[in-house]
């Protein structure tokens, strides 16, 4: 048996708001393909477009939020940028939701 967090009076605004930003920064299919394709190890930006078959400027836009909301970050490498995620907490969320709508 599992329990879920119960929202509470005691349960900060803070704490709310910042899944709320979580959960807006992933939701947008690229983002949540990115992410999935992190959670095996970091990847260039090459290796995400092939993988995810758009475009790199499309890819360069969604990393580009990830990063900024801080769930990716990036790690220059001679003439190429390597992508990891920040928090392999956020692939257990994407992958989950993966999962569930696939049940």
């Amino acid at each position: 048996m599992t329990t879920t967090p119960s929202a509470s009076a005691d349960e900060p605004d803070e704490t709310l708001q910042a899944a709320s930003e979580l959960l807006r920064a992933l939701a947008s299919p690229v983002r949540l393909g990115i992410v999935r394709e992190l959670s095996g190890g970091g990847k260039y930006v090459h290796e995400l477009v092939a993988a995810l078959g758009v475009s790199q400027p499309l890819v360069s836009q969604h990393l580009r939020v990830l990063r900024t909301s801080r769930i990716v970050s990036a790690r220059r490498q001679a003439r190429e940028t390597r992508y990891t995620l920040t928090d392999e907490h956020v692939a257990h969320i994407v992958l989950d939701a993966i999962r569930h709508v696939q049940e």
